[in-house]
């Protein structure tokens, strides 16, 4: 007889279950969706979270990592906070409690909860596989968000900021958002904590973009020295589509960010462009999957390093080009400064291509600052911290200034970059 023994749950999983548990009654959802939630936290509580065991955890060992995880606090306030860029459009989700009170014309937005009240949300909460922990996470425990349509043709000229604020304990958020047909938009995905308590934050962004549409989505994470941020976005794109997808993660303690795509129409074409800061003894793992499944795509990747101190950080990235996407063109790299001796930093650049007409391509750096380049600035009287500075401001900087459309965008993207360096460097 084969028997199953039941895992030992760490501390992490079981605060996870027993937040669960003691919001059962209270959790928003239909039948459906308080049954997916039940098969979901099962299959937390009976296989744990993901260990090193685990190929696309291998460097993120989050068994072990997530030692803790702060109890729920339904009467946590957060204050709503002013947008990156003045004058933006500001649809804020505070603690998990949606705050709509405007939006541009041309655009619908909802209460996530409104979906999971009448079941429409079930099929969104489905996990992308045996290992996806944010999705089995985020979907037995998600609370609010936003549902958001832009409607075809649109053409939205101030930016869109998805406010994320939170104080302190746990907050699980979804946010389904479609483009439709033409439409243009920048969106500014922005998760920051307005207090020094730990919080646990689990957020999953389904994107769609039909056909035609081009849009930049920039993602934002500030997250507090003490939080735990488990972020995860899903987008498909249609024919001719155009995605700008921009990571900055410069905050947090513990730091998942998954980015899974599709290139579903022809002539569909990603750019995604990352900049990780990672200083004191943080650790930020950045996980990237695109399937090129159709003729005529491209996508580019580059992302950009920056680890101090005993920061330990991570980028997978993964294309796959499907047997009949013939004409891909793919290319990925991955770019480290390492500026500690205690720094850590893993790289795992992959392709995987069934088609034989196709130009692909990954790479991977890991260096120190040109010392040829410092001496450069310290002969012309720059004080060394003054000069090295300025040199790590430079390999970030022109990602940033990738999105040169927008001065505004990339002046306040500049700042946030500049204060966070100041701090650290």
């Amino acid at each position: 007889m084969n028997m199953q023994q039941a895992i030992k749950m760490t501390a992490a999983e079981t605060a996870l279950v027993d937040a669960y548990t003691a919001q059962i009654g209270d959790l928003p959802g239909d039948g459906a969706v308080l049954s997916l939630r039940d098969t979901l936290v099962h299959e937390l509580k009976t296989a744990g979270l993901p260990t090193r065991r685990v190929e696309a955890w291998h460097y993120t060992d989050l068994r072990t990592l997530l030692r803790a995880v702060p109890a729920a606090d339904p009467t946590a306030f957060a204050d709503r906070v002013e947008p990156v860029v003045p004058g933006s459009s500001v649809l804020s989700v505070r603690n998990g409690q949606a705050d709509i009170k405007s939006v541009p014309e041309h655009l619908t937005a909802r209460s996530y909860t409104e979906s999971l009240l009448d079941g429409s949300a079930v099929a969104g909460l489905s996990v992308l596989g045996s290992d996806d922990a944010i999705g089995r996470i985020n979907g037995g425990l998600v609370r609010g968000g936003l549902e958001i349509t832009v409607a075809a043709g649109a053409e939205i000229e101030a930016p869109i900021e998805i406010q994320v604020v939170q104080s302190h304990g746990q907050a699980h958020t979804r946010f389904p958002v479609s483009f439709g047909a033409g439409a243009k938009a920048t969106v500014i995905e922005r998760h920051l904590s307005t207090n020094a308590e730990p919080s646990f934050v689990s957020s999953v962004s389904d994107v769609t973009l039909a056909d035609g549409a081009d849009v930049i989505w920039i993602i934002l994470q500030q997250q507090g020295p003490a939080d735990t941020h488990l972020g995860q976005i899903r987008f498909d794109l249609g024919k001719d589509a155009k995605l700008h997808l921009f990571v900055i993660n410069a905050g947090g303690k513990l730091v998942r960010q998954e980015l899974h795509g599709r290139a579903s129409g022809e002539g569909s074409d990603l750019t995604l462009r990352g900049i990780n800061l990672l200083g004191g003894d943080s650790h930020t793992d950045l996980t990237f999957t695109l399937s090129h499944d159709v003729p005529h795509t491209t996508s580019s990747e580059i992302i950009r390093n920056v680890v101090f101190d005993r920061a330990k950080g991570v980028f997978q990235g993964k294309i796959l080009v499907a047997q009949d996407a013939q004409k891909t063109d793919a290319k990925m790299s991955c770019n480290t400064l390492l500026l500690s001796d205690d720094a850590d930093f893993s790289a795992k650049p992959e392709l995987e291509i069934f088609a034989d007409d196709v130009q692909c391509g990954h790479g991977a750096t890991v260096i120190d600052i040109d010392h040829t380049q410092l001496f450069y600035l310290l002969a012309r009287g720059i004080p060394e911290n003054k000069a090295r500075a300025m040199l790590v401001n430079a390999f970030v900087a022109e990602i940033v200034e990738e999105l040169e459309d927008d001065e505004a965008l990339v002046e306040a993207l500049e700042d946030i970059v500049a204060a966070w360096l100041e701090k650290h460097a």
